[in-house]
């Protein structure tokens, strides 16, 4: 997809010296013109997705260059941000019944130029395209806004074993200079915070073009259903409640951020795909593996291949949604007629036989056994 073009009508070369540093960092195209002529020609050979234009400048204004632009039926439906030196209500009318989608008084800072025409377009760092996407491997950092320094504990605790790092803070002002200094991956603020702190935290995070896409989830007592509602109305990623369950913690934030979780399941040797069902899968784990399921079938018998253990040997526990979970990646095989072989413990072995009886479900006790058998 192409980076979203931009066109700045402005006679002020300071105007545009800003706008170019606003946007430097940004995937999108930049094109200038100085005044209602040059800017008219110019949206007609550029045709760009958003126009930025002057109220004042020379040869012809912003106002005469928007009738302009709104009579012609190739450039009507561009949307226009314009550029005013007047804060009075009657000229902010004026303007708005121009049909204009924003406005911007001067002077102005980068930040509220952003924040306006991100309303407009979406705006996304160079680069981010062919950025390679994170696994849950690679290092992350949670910032976590609780009044209580318990709860901030138990989540650091409960991630211990993963490559991400906890900030913690109870209150919003520091949580803002944190995020100033160093982005986090994902925030995780307490819904009872006095004065509804959180929900104006999270408008705040949404305001700014660099934290309007953040991961956020709510923590919350679990019979606080008024502000749990309140917070998934405004756009929450998520809620996870108090006391919190520290098995799924790691699971449901990865899955919140996002993080490209295949690695902890999935891997390809020797021409097979071995998918390893780990000790103590949960269902948010197992909503994890499930996803990856399709893609990497296909993408097996796509490069010629069609040999697939399924790993059972770690699983502690033989629940309802693990037993769906192994028909699915079965059933998946099966359609794409790819050979499987399933490896278990002899724990595992003695809770599948009845389960066995009725399905075509064989279970190796040994990975060494399985391998054999597909030769």
């Amino acid at each position: 997809m192409a980076a979203p073009k931009i066109l700045s009508v402005d006679d002020s070369k300071m105007i545009h010296t800003l706008i170019t540093k606003a946007f430097n960092p940004y995937n999108v195209q930049l094109c200038f013109a100085s005044n209602g002529v040059e800017g008219l020609a110019a949206a007609s050979r550029e045709l760009p997705d958003l126009i930025i234009l002057d109220v004042t400048m020379p040869v012809m204004d912003g106002v005469e260059c928007l009738m302009k632009l709104k009579s012609d039926s190739a450039l009507r439906d561009i949307p226009v941000i314009m550029l005013t030196a007047e804060a009075g209500k009657e000229n902010v009318l004026k303007i708005a019944k121009m049909g204009v989608r924003d406005y911007i008084v001067k002077p102005f800072t980068e930040q509220l130029l952003l924040e306006r025409v991100s309303r407009v377009i979406e705006l996304k760092p160079k680069g981010s395209e062919t950025k390679r996407i994170k696994t849950i491997n690679d290092p992350a950092t949670l910032l976590v806004i609780d009044e209580h320094q318990t709860i901030i504990d138990t989540i650091q605790r409960a991630v211990a074993h993963m490559p991400w790092k906890v900030l913690g803070t109870d209150q919003c002002g520091e949580a803002a200079q944190l995020i100033a200094k160093e982005p986090p991956d994902i925030v995780l603020i307490s819904l009872s915070l006095p004065n509804k702190a959180a929900l104006n935290f999270f408008h705040l995070l949404r305001s700014n073009v660099r934290s309007q896409n953040m991961p956020v989830m709510g923590l919350s007592v679990k019979t606080a259903q008024e502000e749990q509602t309140e917070a998934k109305n405004a756009g929450f990623t998520g809620i996870i409640t108090k006391p919190i369950d520290t098995t799924e913690l790691a699971d449901r934030l990865a899955r919140a951020m996002n993080l490209d979780t295949s690695g902890r399941y999935y891997r390809e040797e020797n021409g097979i795909l071995f998918i390893k069902f780990p000790k103590g899968l949960s269902q948010n784990g197992a909503l994890d593996l499930a996803q990856y399921i399709e893609p990497k079938t296909k993408a097996l018998v796509e490069a010629g291949m069609n040999r697939a253990i399924l790993d059972l040997t770690d699983l502690d526990r033989l629940e309802i949604y693990i037993i769906k979970l192994i028909v699915q990646v079965l059933n998946s095989c099966r359609e794409l007629d790819i050979k499987y072989r399933i490896v278990g413990s002899p724990e595992f072995i003695n809770q599948a036989k009845a389960y066995e009886e009725t399905s075509d479900m064989k279970i190796y006790p040994s990975l060494a056994e399985a391998l054999a058998d597909f030769s």
